[in-house]
């Protein structure tokens, strides 16, 4: 273990990395359960439903995945 003395180079040793935050979603969540799911081909918006994502569910218009808005 070393104590920084403002000596080292910036960026050395352990802890030290950008600080950029966690990314865009936190471990084991999505975007909660509120939203809908859009048809990306003919627009149709649906509920979306908690605990299955948008593109696992088909557009009951025309087949193709959902995605989340």
């Amino acid at each position: 273990m070393s104590i920084d003395d403002g000596t080292s180079p910036r960026g050395s040793g352990q802890g030290q990395g950008q600080g950029r935050g966690r990314g865009r979603f936190r471990k084991g969540r999505g975007q909660g359960p509120g939203g809908s799911c859009v048809c990306p081909s003919c627009g149709r918006a649906i509920p979306h439903k908690m605990g299955v994502p948008c593109f696992q569910m088909s557009c009951p218009n025309c087949g193709r995945p959902m995605t989340r808005r």
